[in-house]
């Protein structure tokens, strides 16, 4: 962390996508892997006008930047489906299909909001992830969670994803003291 910390400036400058979390856990810590991967969002992040991880759409100046709370998590979802070509469209189709009955769920908490979805184009292929930023830290992921569950349409989109997956992961990041993304 401390590391990461003291070559924030040099990489805000030269990475297009400034999460700079650490896992807090469901990851795989102090290991390090390279490999290639493009992410592309899905169209949907437009649709439902989602945050998007564009660095035009976060702030340049991270020391105006206010925490809601030094609580921020974001939960990172990660879906690996079964091969094919028609895989991908069909999980983000069925995500556009349930995704209003969860956002609109009650109970949803006020400091959860749905930052992206992104799905490979190379690399280790039809996958796709959901990005989740929880203000109000686990309390928060915990209350939206629950809530989304008793969305109608959400839960059946769910349970028509899981026909196409063949695993999921879900991790918990927690925001460095220098990161955009407070």
């Amino acid at each position: 962390v401390g590391m990461a910390n003291d070559n924030m400036e040099l990489r805000q400058r030269n990475l297009p996508l400034r999460s700079f979390t650490m896992p807090e856990s469901g990851g795989i810590l102090n290991v390090g892997t390279q490999k290639s991967t493009l992410w592309v969002e899905a169209p949907l992040v437009k649709e439902f006008d989602l945050k998007s991880l564009a660095p035009s759409a976060w702030p340049d100046d991270t020391e105006s930047i206010e925490a809601e709370s030094d609580e921020t998590i974001y939960e990172l979802r990660r879906y690996q489906l079964k091969l094919g070509y028609e895989t991908v469209p069909k999980f983000l189709e069925l995500y556009r299909t349930g995704l209003p009955s969860k956002l609109e769920a009650g109970n949803i908490d006020p400091s959860t909001s749905l930052a992206t979805v992104l799905y490979t184009e190379v690399g280790s292929l039809n996958e796709v992830v959901e990005l989740w930023r929880h203000g109000g830290g686990t309390a928060a992921m915990n209350r939206s969670r629950k809530a989304g569950r008793g969305a109608d349409q959400w839960r059946k989109a769910i349970s028509s994803i899981a026909d196409l997956a063949v695993s999921f992961q879900a991790t918990i990041h927690r925001p460095l003291e220098k990161s955009p993304w407070q």
